[in-house]
């Protein structure tokens, strides 16, 4: 068996809001959205360079919603970008709530962590210098709250 593709694919409480807020805060652009006669959209894909973002509106009945803010996520979305910093500008610009600022990373990364207005957890940040897995480990270890 082989994968093809993995694609994140995300409960909202408000779809046309969600497309709204990705739309402005990555630039992405919607590909398309599936809309019930009742006004939920069941299913959209939005394309954020490469790569699809899959969303749809709360199914209660089946049991899909989206993240309770207050509770936290297991999840998060990890994203690489021209510039961390504008991006979660705008993300908190648009509704995010900041979690931790940008800031440069052991792992060779800058980055910061918003949650958007539907709950969902996002790491973003830029690549500032290639480092090895084994000096990834060194400067893991001596750091005293890791990410």
């Amino acid at each position: 068996m082989t994968v093809h593709e993995l694609f994140p694919y995300l409960c909202v409480r408000d779809t046309a809001q969600a497309i709204a807020f990705y739309c402005d805060v990555f630039g992405a652009t919607e590909k398309f959205r599936l809309n019930e006669p009742g006004g939920r959209i069941g299913h959209a894909e939005l394309q954020f360079g490469p790569m699809t973002l899959m969303l749809c509106d709360e199914y209660p009945e089946y049991d899909i919603r989206q993240p309770d803010p207050a509770a936290g996520t297991s999840v998060t979305l990890h994203v690489h970008v021209d510039n961390a910093d504008a991006i979660i500008e705008r993300a908190l610009a648009a509704g995010g709530t900041l979690l931790m600022p940008a800031k440069d990373q052991f792992y060779g990364e800058r980055s910061g962590v918003f949650r958007d207005p539907f709950g969902h957890r996002w790491n973003v940040g830029h690549s500032i210098e290639e480092v090895t897995t084994e000096e990834m480990q060194r400067r893991y270890d001596g750091i005293d709250e890791p990410c």
